[in-house]
């Protein structure tokens, strides 16, 4: 298992449920697919250096995790479909 770090930016204009319900989802599927280190908020609610199709904060959520190398591919394609998230990155840790 290779070591990653995963952090995705949320709409907060959806709701503060609905935020907590997308973090959870991606928590969920992370620990499915592999071994999660840590996780959780990365400072909250923050206002972005620049607005993001009109969208001046997000909500910044930062996860550490061992998976096999072919899951950061499939993780990614769901973070592109899920029209809450504003933005994300993957790091291989390894790799450093």
């Amino acid at each position: 298992m290779v070591r990653y770090e995963t952090m995705f930016i949320v709409n907060p204009e959806i709701g503060e449920e609905a935020v907590a319900a997308v973090a959870e989802k991606f928590q969920g599927l992370i620990a499915e697919n592999g071994e999660i280190e840590s996780f959780g908020e990365w400072g909250g609610k923050r206002t972005l250096r620049y607005p993001i199709n009109d969208i001046k904060e997000g909500c910044y959520y930062l996860c550490l995790f061992k998976a096999e190398p072919t899951f950061p591919a499939e993780l990614e394609r769901l973070y592109r479909i899920n029209d809450a998230i504003l933005r994300f990155l993957i790091i291989n840790k390894d790799a450093e």
